[in-house]
């Protein structure tokens, strides 16, 4: 009865309670059965009760969950609401919780590390040698202005609201970033130093749960050459010296180059997803004057597969803003439009996307006219330039 009277009163004054009474072998059994549920009662703490009750509660918790399939439902899981949120986190309105790049990506990575025993905190994961000092800290820094955010985001519409809505995006802007360039909108600032957030926790997400499948399941296959720098380690390009981007920073390009003319290539490891994130600063103008690296771009542009896959990976790393200057200053920059569905950079993409379309014949139903006049063009990588910057 003071259970009942208790949750009534949260109710009433307006949060939303999800609550059960069950016995300590109902919550294995249901735990079994749903793995949101699982995840629950793994993040369970208590509040009020018998501790050794409570002691025993998560101790049989921990005992009924199998680390290596929970890792493997969590990943599906971020899989399928990534892609209900079309894998993207830059919509105009996203949702700071559940989009790709949101607080919910954060927690993936939390629980999966509890489940599987490796800690609880950043700082625990570093000592793991799972994430480095440096990539603590910025999981830390994201994690706290993500959470604001979303604070701030509830205060101003009077309930729980996940999705940053045009309503509030100025608003928000005066309380999170108060002190924002006068030449721009207010939500404009904001709104691109949240999607540069949520680019980190896509990056480190990736980094993380790679590490984390590598203790899951250790890889026993022997490396497979690709180059004289690069090898294949089940399906995903590896540098062989861990300094090479730091020593050759050409080596950037050939990365996603190789990626693009080896379909059988998934994505790379995560050790050389940390190297190539370390020496993106290396991309300087003296990289961008070098002919031969000028070469390698326009190589990538010609190659028959993979180049808008290429280039959003490039903008994923931080790598095509690098290279190009001009393509870094909109990177994360909204337009209060809607005509404009996603950020400038991504816009840009799809554009890019569209021009390869019309270079296919699958796609030639859909614009005849472009198709048809695309395939009398010699040089279809000028229109890939000219999208970029248009």
């Amino acid at each position: 009865a003071r259970l009942e009277s208790f949750v009534g009163g949260l109710w009433d004054i307006g949060i939303e309670l999800g609550h059960a009474v069950r016995t300590l072998p109902q919550c294995i059994e249901e735990a079994a059965k749903d793995i949101t549920v699982a995840t629950s009662m793994l993040e369970a703490r208590r509040l009020e009760g018998n501790r050794q009750a409570f002691e025993e509660f998560e101790k049989q918790i921990r005992a009924a969950i199998d680390p290596v399939r929970f890792f493997h439902a969590k990943r599906l899981e971020q899989q399928q609401r990534h892609e209900k949120y079309h894998d993207s986190p830059y919509s105009l309105e996203p949702n700071l919780k559940e989009s790709p790049g949101g607080l919910r990506d954060l927690q993936v990575i939390r629980w999966i590390a509890k489940a599987m025993g490796l800690g609880i905190t950043w700082a625990e994961l570093a000592g793991r040698g799972l994430v480095t000092a440096d990539e603590a800290l910025q999981l830390r820094r994201v994690e706290r202005f993500i959470q604001l955010t979303r604070i701030h985001l509830h205060i101003l519409s009077g309930r729980r609201e996940d999705r940053i809505l045009f309503d509030f995006q100025g608003e928000l802007a005066g309380i999170v970033v108060p002190h924002g360039p006068a030449h721009r909108r207010p939500s404009e600032v904001v709104m691109q130093r949240y999607y540069r957030n949520a680019k980190t926790v896509t990056q480190l997400n990736t980094i993380v749960l790679q590490n984390i499948a590598s203790a899951v399941q250790p890889i026993d296959a022997a490396p497979v050459e690709v180059d004289e720098n690069f090898q294949a380690i089940h399906d995903l390009l590896d540098a062989k010296d861990p300094a090479l981007f730091e020593r050759s920073p050409s080596a950037i390009l050939d990365s996603f180059l190789l990626l693009q003319k080896h379909s059988e290539l998934k994505g790379m490891t995560a050790a050389t997803l940390r190297a190539l994130w370390r020496a993106r600063v290396r991309i300087d103008e003296k990289f961008r004057r070098d002919p031969a690296n000028k070469q390698r771009f326009i190589d990538f542009l010609q190659q028959p597969r993979g180049i808008v896959h290429g280039l959003r990976r490039m903008n994923q790393y931080s790598i095509l803003g690098r290279y190009i200057p001009a393509f870094g200053r909109i990177v994360g920059q909204m337009q209060h439009d809607l005509f404009h569905v996603y950020t400038v950079d991504q816009h840009i993409l799809t554009v890019v996307r569209n021009l390869r379309r019309f270079t296919m014949l699958e796609f030639s139903h859909e614009y005849p006219l472009c198709s048809r006049l695309i395939a009398n063009f010699e040089r279809h990588w000028l229109l890939y330039v000219a999208a970029l910057f248009h």
